[in-house]
């Protein structure tokens, strides 16, 4: 069983989303399928139909949601330190091109939220900058050719 990274917000995030899956989402739908069955004939009801399609929604999403907690490693950022990027590390560099500075946090494949600064360990970027350090300038293959950035900052936050 390959073991999932996350940060600790990423776990309870996940946490959440399946309690609130399991506490408002299931039951609603439940009680929308006994609302359709009350209708009368299944085979031409439309709500019928759609609630049972959202009900093996959410069922999928629930085991998806569980499978990954099970196989989560979670990693707590605050305890980590040291001037090497890796899991973890918000970085902060500068596009050599546009001279444009940006902040990445590298975290689990399902946490990255670019805009919020969060991007996947198995990113280009990411995989670029783990074993970097501070000054370091790094080149990332993208779509439209390679792209060269320095790493001005990294930090355990």
């Amino acid at each position: 069983m390959e073991k999932v990274p996350m940060t600790v917000e990423g776990y309870q995030a996940l946490d959440e989303e399946l309690k609130r899956l399991k506490t408002v989402e299931r039951p609603a739908v439940i009680a929308a399928i006994g609302e359709a069955r009350a209708h009368g004939d299944l085979s031409e009801n439309a709500e019928y139909h759609a609630a049972k399609d959202r009900q093996g929604w959410i069922e999928g999403q629930i085991a998806e949601i569980e499978d990954r907690m099970a196989r989560a490693q979670v990693i707590d950022v605050s305890k980590l330190s040291g001037g090497q990027i890796k899991f973890g590390a918000t970085v902060s560099l500068i596009d050599e091109d546009t001279e444009l500075a940006a902040r990445y946090q590298i975290v689990g494949e399902h946490e990255a939220d670019v805009k919020q600064g969060k991007i996947s360990i198995s990113s280009p970027i990411a995989r670029a900058m783990i074993g970097k350090e501070n000054g370091d300038v790094v080149e990332v293959n993208t779509p439209t050719g390679v792209k060269a950035y320095e790493i001005t900052k990294v930090e355990w936050v």
